[in-house]
């Protein structure tokens, strides 16, 4: 299989504020992130070639995004694919540029959930509001929790406490994002006493239901100097997806995902990455919970299986921590809205590399990787990046 590695670079992001964004429409939201990241490419609509746009609940067809942005009769296609549709705006932008088929090219992801009174998954497809036609997301995760707690000999109080850690770091980085939903440090007392969703899972442990919209422009990875003195390259993505529910499948343990460690060892690979802890800079993941993150990190291979509690103990993946991870927040501070996540992400994982993170900004950053989670879940995306060739 031949690896995507430096081929294509993005030259320009932009991000709107995540948040209960009464006042503006999607077409506002994709406005404003897409022409931020013209300012930041130096393009305008006319330099665009082709777009792929990302939503679930939010849009029909290429329209939503051809209507706001005005854009000349190109190729706009939308895509979608559960929690990982940014990611696979992104993916598509990227593939059609590094076949040759375009030069310069927009991926965008979107999502308006406040307005709906949707948790997320489905306008108009029948789906309960809370259940998603099964079970809870959050009583889905509390079995995950429960089930790696037996698994690895955590009591009760150990292991709350070591999610509520995750919650509380990232809710302090999210204090320092201008454009994250919650902007609130949380004490670790007020995470272990909040209000409980599903146990161990308490109102801290869950991430918001949130309007937000991200976009990026991508370019031949020869041409990304012509734009910018600082572009980002992509040097590996993968993508799984499970042909059943998971938790259908035999052997499946409740303490993990294969679909995330098929799509790490896909981007893995072509990055050319043999020991993701100590070669990656930072990591951008998919926190829906605070147990999600937790087995996010043996599934990346950034923990050894059952031991994340030694590293969340010993502040590993904090700002200052050996490997940073959601040094913007996350999803406990953005949010979720679908369409928009997986670009978002990615926008950290560029400013970062950028050194352009304000009081985030960890030191010498070299790559950094964006993932997402999503379904019932049964599909996963990983993008790594690099800010130089090579």
């Amino acid at each position: 299989m031949e690896s995507i590695k430096d081929k294509v670079a993005i030259v320009g992001m932009g991000c709107r504020k995540f948040g209960e964004n009464w006042e503006q429409s999607s077409d506002d939201m994709i406005i404003e992130a897409v022409y931020e990241a013209y300012e930041d490419a130096g393009v305008g609509p006319n330099d665009i070639q082709a777009a792929w746009v990302g939503t679930i609940a939010s849009g029909a067809a290429g329209v939503c995004l051809a209507e706001p942005l005005k854009l000349p009769r190109i190729p706009i296609t939308r895509v979608e694919n559960f929690c990982a549709t940014g990611h696979e705006a992104l993916r598509n932008a990227a593939f059609a540029v590094a076949c040759g088929m375009y030069d310069v090219v927009l991926a965008c992801g979107f999502e308006k959930l406040k307005d709906t009174g949707v948790g997320g998954l489905g306008v108009g497809r029948g789906l309960h509001p809370v259940l998603e036609g099964r079970r809870t997301g959050p009583g889905t995760f509390a079995f995950i929790a429960t089930r790696y707690f037996y698994t690895y000999g955590l009591s009760r109080e150990e292991g709350k406490r070591t999610i509520a850690q995750i919650a509380v770091k990232n809710h302090h980085n999210g204090s320092l994002h201008p454009k994250a939903h919650f902007q609130r440090e949380v004490t670790l007392e007020q995470v272990m006493n909040a209000p409980i969703i599903a146990w161990p899972l308490g109102l801290f442990d869950c991430c918001g239901t949130t309007d937000g919209a991200a976009a990026a422009i991508i370019t031949r990875a020869d041409l990304a100097k012509k734009f910018r003195d600082d572009p980002i390259y992509l040097k590996g993505i993968g993508l799984a997806a499970n042909q059943i529910l998971p938790h259908f499948e035999p052997g499946f343990d409740w303490t993990g995902f294969e679909m995330n460690r098929s799509a790490a060892r896909q981007a893995y690979e072509q990055a050319g990455i043999k020991d993701p802890r100590k070669e990656m800079s930072l990591a951008i993941v998919h926190d829906c919970f605070t147990i999600t993150e937790l087995i996010i990190y043996e599934d990346l291979g950034f923990s050894p299986k059952g031991r994340a509690k030694e590293d969340v103990d010993a502040g590993t993946f904090t700002l200052e921590g050996e490997l940073p991870i959601n040094t913007d927040g996350g999803l406990k501070s953005f949010g979720h809205p679908i369409g928009a996540s997986g670009i978002r992400m990615t926008y950290e994982v560029y400013k970062q590399l950028q050194g352009k993170a304000g009081p985030r900004q960890i030191k010498d950053a070299r790559l950094g990787l964006s993932h997402t989670l999503g379904g019932p879940p049964q599909v996963a995306c990983i993008a790594v990046f690099g800010n130089s060739p090579g």
